[in-house]
Order: structure tokens, then C-alpha cells, then sequence
């Protein structure tokens, strides 16, 4: 595909990468460039290719063509300390079970050469923006999966990266601390850091990211900011609107049915949405329709596609 950008000179840029794995193309020709501060969420069904791109970009899986560059150097050129910018949790962390958190992390320090005092700040600093502080003497095997996910997290950020690599972080965690989830990758953000965040949960992603790619068999099928790629995903002909019923009205999805132009009616107690085109005087055409039906309508409003809408929208086939 052709090179797309956020706009802002670029902290990580791919050119055309391809993976392969014999005759099957994992990743196919992926390219894009990300500045500092932004935050794309890549997206898509199992089989897509998004794991196997994270670890293309990290540098664990080789590139059967293409590059990557990390601030301005190709990390398969480079002299390898560039990659000490570079971070990358995967969805299921390694550790050393017997650890504690905070020795876990110290000997992860060490291999950054980081000496103990720098160490000790950083572990302190780190493991309170996961919110695992007062689980720093506790050992790793006695953590919960989602426990493990912040650890995981911690340890990528240790050597501070300038950019990071997050693949299904949020797995495992409990709403609150995908809330904190949420806040931290806020606070990367403002500290300059370029993000890639690999999920399942789209309404989070929604959210926090700056841009999206939705990826497909090796492909990235859609990329830009949530606005556009829902935006192109909907059409600027069509929207769906959501209507809020004052009191029960059982031939109220028969009354649409016969209006031209409403498709895909869907109807939970009070509530219908549906799809009409999205012009004022369209609308405003079929409230008056309703309402000379004796529709009891006290709301009716159009909604802005998000990012699931524009997701299923694509009609891209799930692989498992």
C-alpha cells in the first residue's frame, strides 16, 4: 500500500515491509510512519497479520523485504543500541516466576546497564504508573493475569523507549484498570512517545488513539484518524439514527419499514435505530412522517459512526 503518515516528522517509519513464512505472506507491503505523541491502534480478526507485524517492526521476526526506521536509523542496519528505543510487550510476557516484581525488574535493568541507583528510580516510577507499587515484593507466579499484564508493561518501559509496541495490553484487565490503562498510555503520550496498540476493544481504542489501521490478511485496509476511517467506512450520504420512544408503539418498525431510504432497523424496548440518509431536510422530512403517524418520538437524533460501526461496516471475514 502507499505510504501513510500522522503528519508529524516521523519517530518510527516502515517502508513497504513484507513477512512471509514460505509461500504464505503474512504481512504484505505495509507501510507508515508515526510522530511523537501519536498512538495507533491496529485492529482487526485473528489471522490478520497484526501480532506477526508488531513483531516485524521489534525486530524479532525478519522482513522478507522492506525496513524499518527508528529515529532515522534502519534497525537492520544499525548498530544495534538504536533499539534501546524501541519497546515491545507481548500479549503473553515472559518472567521469571520465582522473582519478585521489583528483582524481576532489576535484573531487567541490568541488562540495560542501568546501575542500581538509576535502576531503583525508574522501577519506583514505572511501577507506580502501572499501579503495582505495593506489589514490588511480591512474587510474579502469585500474580493475576492482569498483574502479570502491568509487569509486562513496566519492564518494556524500564529503559524508557521512544517508541513502544503493545500487543492486546489490555487483556486481562479488569474495567478499572483499563481506566488506569487508558491514563497511562495518556501520559506516554504527552511525554512524546510513539505508540502502536494492538486490541480487540474497540470501544477503549476509541478513546485513546490518535489514528487506527485496520488490517486484513497481511493488509492494512484502512488507516487515518477514528473520525476518517468511520467516516469512510459510513458514507457522507448515510448515517444511523437512534430513536427514543415516549411510550410503547408496537407498529413502530412496520411504520418505517414502509418509509424509502430506512434500512437495517434494529428495535431494543423504547429504543430504534436505523438508517436513513443523513441529510437535514431528509430528516427532518421523517420525524414529521412519524409524527403525523402518531409515533410517540421524544428523541430522535442522528449518531456519528465510531469505530466498531466502521469496523463491521468493512465486512472484513473473522479467521480463527
Amino acid at each position: 500500500m502507499s505510504e501513510q503518515s500522522t503528519g508529524r516528522e516521523p519517530v518510527i517509519s516502515l517502508d513497504r515491509v513484507r513477512v512471509e513464512f514460505g509461500p504464505v505472506v503474512a504481512v504484505s507491503d505495509i507501510s507508515f510512519g508515526l510522530g511523537p505523541g501519536d498512538l495507533l491502534g491496529l485492529i482487526g480478526p485473528n489471522g490478520a497479520g497484526k501480532t506477526t507485524l508488531l513483531r516485524a517492526i521489534a525486530g524479532i521476526q525478519p522482513l522478507a523485504a522492506g525496513s524499518v526506521r527508528l529515529l532515522g536509523q534502519d534497525l537492520s542496519r544499525g548498530d544495534g543500541q538504536v533499539r534501546r528505543h524501541l519497546g515491545f510487550t507481548p500479549d503473553t510476557p515472559a518472567f521469571y516466576e520465582k522473582l519478585t516484581v521489583r528483582e524481576f525488574l532489576r535484573f531487567i535493568a541490568i541488562g540495560y546497564g542501568l546501575d542500581a541507583a538509576e535502576a531503583d528510580e525508574r522501577i519506583g516510577f514505572w511501577l507506580e504508573k502501572v499501579w503495582l507499587a505495593e506489589k514490588a515484593g511480591q512474587k510474579i507466579k502469585a500474580l493475576s493475569r492482569g498483574m502479570r499484564q502491568r509487569v509486562g508493561i513496566a519492564r518494556t518501559l524500564l529503559p524508557n523507549p521512544a517508541v513502544i509496541l503493545l500487543d492486546e495490553p489490555a487483556a486481562g484487565l479488569d474495567p478499572a484498570g483499563r481506566v488506569q490503562f487508558r491514563q497511562l498510555l495518556g501520559d506516554l503520550r504527552e511525554q512524546g512517545k510513539a505508540l502502536v496498540v494492538s486490541s480487540h476493544i474497540l470501544a477503549d481504542m476509541e478513546e485513546y488513539c490518535t489514528h487506527v489501521a485496520i488490517m486484513a490478511e497481511g493488509v492494512l485496509v484502512r488507516f487515518g484518524t477514528v473520525a476518517q476511517v468511520a467516516a469512510r467506512a459510513g458514507g457522507d450520504e448515510r448515517c444511523r439514527y437512534l430513536m427514543v420512544l415516549a411510550r410503547s408503539f408496537p407498529g413502530v418498525v412496520s411504520v418505517l419499514s414502509e418509509v424509502p431510504g430506512v434500512a437495517c432497523i434494529v428495535e431494543e424496548r423504547d429504543q430504534i435505530s436505523f438508517e436513513f440518509a443523513s441529510g437535514r431536510e431528509q430528516a427532518a422530512q421523517l420525524l414529521a412522517a412519524l409524527v403525523a403517524r402518531q409515533v410517540p418520538v421524544a428523541s430522535f437524533v442522528p449518531r456519528s459512526p465510531g469505530l466498531e460501526e466502521a469496523y463491521l461496516r468493512i465486512g472484513i471475514r473473522q479467521v480463527d
